[in-house]
């Protein structure tokens, strides 16, 4: 195996509401809720869905929480949060602020404001409206 990472699925209760926070409220680049013309039913998942292209060929996406559990045939079960997290790493200490700040105005959770941590980075943690867990991260010079 050549060990990346391709694709992140984030499963979201409302579509729409988490296009919204990570389009508008964060501004990530999408044409929108794409696949609409796959219905779905019981048993086959429905093709709606949101993809961001990221840097260096990651892909963010969005899929309906009931949809993935159809889609890789696992039960349907209550959203959990804190497993794990997603990590940002930016610039300076600024933008980790700037960032976390305009996650929070778009609907987003403060759960940990950023401060420098003793491992050389400055960060803070957010959920957005689904609960995932984000670090917005920077590496401090001195690390």
């Amino acid at each position: 195996m050549d060990p990346r990472i391709h694709v992140i699925t984030l499963a979201v209760l409302d579509l729409d509401r988490a296009l919204e926070f990570y389009r508008d409220g964060l501004g990530l680049d999408t044409r929108g809720v794409v696949a609409t013309e796959f219905t779905g039913d019981e048993s086959t998942p429905a093709g709606a869905i949101v993809i961001f292209e990221l840097a260096d060929g990651l892909l963010l996406t969005l899929y309906p929480r009931t949809e993935l559990a159809k889609d890789a045939s696992i039960t349907l079960e209550p959203p959990t949060a804190g497993g794990f997290s997603i990590g940002h790493i930016v610039g300076s200490k600024a933008e980790v602020d700037a960032l976390v700040q305009r996650a929070q105005a778009a609907g987003a959770t403060v759960t940990d404001h950023p401060h420098d941590r003793p491992w050389g980075i400055y960060s803070g943690y957010f959920r957005d409206p689904d609960g995932h867990l984000w670090e917005i991260i920077c590496r401090l010079e001195s690390a």
